[in-house]
């Protein structure tokens, strides 16, 4: 028996018979049984929820949402690397949706540590991680959502210098930056690695979105006069950056990764930039001109 047989034999047997939401029977592998077959096996969890799901035992952290991506598309989250530069407002939500989906590996870019200012909206940001990076909060934010997820932290500014070698071998990026030419160096250097990168960006009650696939940025045609401007903030300065707005418009950014990793529909078009108006209580599409 080879050691890929063996694996499945011993998650057999420690698989449990269960009913789902709709009322059909599965199997399932809680997660203490995950943490026992890694560690007995010099494992990691990963692996073990990897070699579950292809035998069709689901991970029961992961029953809720098999309905919504299937088995395969599981797989494929697990499976998945996939990097967010800005682990404050917009990244800190995503990074706990990403990691909650079960999004196998993150590389995380910040290399700034928790203010006060940030205590208003950012999931990370509390009183007792003052002072703290905002990678190191992220890391043990995470390991205990998800220990399954293998995580790669980088507590620096991320450029178009350093980025390349940090991003490279990533399936997707996630754009959760506050400012312009940072946002411009990563849709380059996503072009460059040939990977898609999801673009978000807040202002007050005000929330965007786009798909950006490497052959085909659309920095440029968004931001228009103001990249040319060489204006380095956006209007989030002056609009302010209340707790609700990057909850929101990360839950929409995690929703594109999901749906773009596991090979779902409806994943936004390389054209059309997503505004969500919370203040109005709408949302519509723009289409943009690469």
């Amino acid at each position: 028996m080879n050691s890929e047989d063996h694996l499945r034999k011993i998650i057999l047997d420690a698989a449990v018979e269960g009913t789902d939401p709709a009322g059909g029977s599965y199997l399932y592998l809680t997660l203490q049984s995950t943490g026992l077959i890694a560690s007995e096996n010099n494992l990691s969890n990963r692996v073990v929820e990897l070699a579950a799901l292809k035998a069709d035992i689901i991970p029961d952290r992961y029953q809720r949402s098999i309905g919504t991506v299937g088995t395969k598309g599981q797989i494929k989250l697990l499976e998945a690397k996939v990097g967010v530069i800005g682990a404050g407002g917009l990244g800190g939500f995503a990074l706990e949706l990403l990691s909650r989906m079960g999004v196998g590996r993150l590389v995380v870019v910040d290399g700034d540590n928790f203010a006060d200012s940030n205590l208003n909206r950012q999931l990370f940001g509390l009183e007792t991680n003052l002072g703290k990076s905002k990678v190191r909060a992220a890391a043990e934010r995470i390991i205990e959502v998800n220990s399954s997820v293998e995580l790669e932290t980088h507590h620096c500014l991320g450029t178009s210098s350093n980025l390349p070698e940090i991003f490279r071998g990533c399936d997707l990026v996630l754009d959760c930056l506050d400012n312009l030419p940072s946002r411009f160096d990563l849709e380059k250097v996503c072009g460059e690695l040939e990977i898609t990168m999801i673009h978000g960006a807040i202002a007050g009650f005000l929330g965007q979105i786009a798909v950006i696939r490497p052959d085909q940025p659309l920095l440029s045609a968004i931001y228009g006069n103001i990249a040319e401007s060489g204006a380095k903030k956006g209007v989030e300065t002056q609009l302010g950056n209340p707790a609700a707005t990057p909850a929101m418009l990360a839950s929409w950014q995690a929703s594109e990764a999901v749906k773009y990793l596991a090979g779902l529909e409806g994943v936004l078009a390389s054209n059309k930039l997503l505004i969500i108006d919370m203040q109005a209580g709408e949302s519509y599409q723009v289409e943009v001109s690469p």
